[in-house]
């Protein structure tokens, strides 16, 4: 497994981080969000998750990975 942290803009409530989550998770990878580091923690099995993949469904949802 690897891990990747990635800043992470217009996080601000619980919703924000459920949704971040949920995205990251229908990737087949975890995240660990922490709002007040407005950071994203993204641990994944590289054999099987695309990073390009989970930072568009965080895109998606309406956030800016920096």
């Amino acid at each position: 497994m690897s891990q990747v942290t990635w800043n992470v803009e217009g996080m601000s409530c619980g919703h924000c981080k459920a949704a971040i989550e949920k995205a990251v998770a229908n990737e087949k990878a975890t995240a660990e969000v922490s709002l007040a580091d407005k950071q994203v923690t993204i641990t994944y099995d590289e054999s099987v998750v695309s990073l390009d993949k989970v930072r568009e469904a965080i895109e998606d949802q309406g956030y800016d990975v920096v």
